[in-house]
């Protein structure tokens, strides 16, 4: 029988009412043999060994590199699996993969999951894996819902089979460190919509403005949403703010200001040591103040570091934080923020969202994304491909028809379909179209992540973290915005791709009832349809 941990599991840390600190433990990609300076068992033992430390969290493959699976870790600390988070990414795994690993992780003990999409992959044996994305962290957050609520699946002689009931803790990432409107907006209705799939709390990805974090706080309570929140804090060095700086690491952001004093610090006797740790200490002290759930440390130091820093946050004097608030807000030039300034506090109002950004949902402005392809794009979809509208009836009879007989004229509009919408969108001929999903832009060409449930945190500046286009999201807010429907537009089931239909007729698919519209639908027992031989 295996030993329990009597410190409080971690669900009992985040969900309870004293703060906590928890800290980030990233793998190698190679062996870590035991005595070894790398010994990452003996570093992670000595963490949770640590009075001051609540909880561990190990990472998947950060970065898109390859390297040892978190559960592998996890699984050295038997009588600490309470206290440990594993993170689960879309990257690498389909979705056999990944409920694979998700029952894995249940027969292991390991509850509390970070379910993230993950990073493009950045290296690989012989060159640059080919990343996965089957699901995104929204699918991901669905998948493990569903598996809490026992699976239910066809049994093998008809009917539903329910699987046994999981206990995943279900933790999701957002990034509110986006210079942009339209590419923050769309982060949050992100947040909103995975809370809904059945997240159970959450941690903003990094930056280093407090009011930014405080935000994240303020979206989820205007919503009347009660989610824990966890604060983030990287302790930097002047090496890791140009890394950041740079934004060559998806999700982590350190503006010129900050730059600035990182290098000014860290070219100091002690290369910055004391300034970076009294930093990190300072956010963390302000997490507490504000109310967050509990502070996670991430960074490249060894746990006496951690320790220290925990220490130096706890020491700082009652209302101190207030005052670290003003500190520590390094925005950048015009960034975006979604809540009016309070000059009083430093952060923002929770009352008073951004009046500028109120008016231009009432006058959508003008933008080069509504094209007069997407004006008539729309209007087609209107006529013929909206349920019981236009000619959505006499299509369906037609393709009903043309599917008990195919001849020259099914073949010709199949012809049809592949070209104009090569022609018009780029169109992949995926079978299961997503265009009216994204506001007629093809997720499997113009998002690196083929993402059709919402933006990753990855983008930089608007661009996509390859930085080879503009954020793919970012654009459909733009065009959804102008028709005033960028407040609704994730409001609709999460969209589950279906490969099966791949060079199929996706008009057909639409209006046979073979596309994600309708086999994503739960039937009568609460199982999803069957998808077509």
């Amino acid at each position: 029988m295996i030993a329990t941990d009597s410190k409080p599991s971690y669900r009992e840390m985040i969900t309870g009412d004293r703060f906590y600190y928890g800290v980030e433990v990233v793998t190698t990609r190679g062996l870590s043999p035991p005595g070894s300076p790398g010994d990452l068992a003996a570093l992670a033992g000595s963490l949770l060994g640590d009075p001051r430390v609540g909880w561990i969290s190990v990472t998947d493959n950060p970065g898109g590199a390859p390297m040892l699976p978190p559960d592998w870790l996890a699984g050295l600390l038997p009588d600490k699996r309470g206290r440990i988070v594993v993170h689960l990414t879309c990257k690498d795994l389909n979705r056999n993969g990944l409920e694979a690993a998700a029952w894995r992780y249940a027969s292991e003990g390991f509850d509390n999951v970070l379910a993230l999409t993950g990073d493009y992959p950045t290296t690989g044996f012989h060159g640059q894996a080919n990343p996965v994305f089957d699901l995104d962290s929204t699918g991901l957050v669905s998948l493990l819902r569903s598996m809490n609520d026992g699976l239910k699946i066809p049994g093998r002689r008809g009917g539903v089979e329910v699987l046994p009931q999981t206990n995943f803790f279900i933790g999701c990432a957002v990034s509110p460190f986006k210079l942009h409107e339209h590419e923050l907006v769309p982060q949050y209705l992100k947040l909103i919509r995975k809370i809904a799939a059945g997240t159970q709390w959450v941690i903003p990805q990094l930056g280093y403005d407090m009011r930014k974090f405080h935000e994240v706080k303020l979206v989820l309570a205007s919503r009347g949403l009660e989610v824990p929140v966890i604060g983030n804090v990287y302790l930097l060095s002047k090496v890791v703010a140009k890394l950041f700086h740079s934004g060559k690491l998806a999700g982590c952001v350190v503006s010129d200001g900050l730059l600035e004093q990182a290098e000014k610090y860290g070219g100091g006797a002690d290369k910055g040591r004391v300034f970076f740790q009294e930093l990190a200490a300072k956010q963390l002290a302000v997490f507490k103040g504000l109310g967050f759930a509990a502070g996670y440390l991430g960074g490249m130091a060894k746990p006496e570091t951690f320790s220290s820093i925990i220490e130096k946050a706890e020491s700082f004097a009652p209302d101190d934080w207030r005052e670290f608030i003003r500190e520590i807000q390094f925005s950048r030039p015009g960034e975006f923020f979604l809540f009016d300034h309070d000059p009083q506090t430093g952060l923002s109002e929770p009352a008073r969202v951004n009046r500028e950004f109120l008016r231009s949902l009432e006058r959508p402005p003008k933008n080069g994304e509504v094209t007069l392809s997407y004006r008539f794009s729309r209007l087609v979809h209107d006529i013929a491909f909206t349920e019981n509208k236009g000619l959505f009836g006499l299509f369906r009879r037609l393709y009903s028809r043309w599917e008990k007989k195919p001849g020259r004229l099914s073949r010709f509009a199949y012809w049809l379909e592949k070209n104009a919408k090569h022609l018009a969108f780029e169109c992949q001929d995926c079978g299961d179209c997503s265009l009216p999903d994204c506001a007629y832009l093809c997720p499997m060409i113009a998002c690196s992540k083929h993402s059709r449930n919402g933006p990753c945190g990855g983008s930089a500046d608007g661009r996509c973290e390859l930085g080879d286009k503009t954020c793919f999201w970012a654009r459909v807010y733009q065009r959804m915005k102008f028709y005033r429907q960028s407040e609704t537009m994730f409001d609709r089931p999460i969209v589950f791709y279906h490969p099966e239909l791949k060079h199929t007729s996706s008009w057909a698919n639409r209006y046979l009832d073979k596309d994600h519209q309708a086999l994503d639908r739960p039937n009568g027992d609460g199982v999803q349809q069957d998808a077509p031989a």
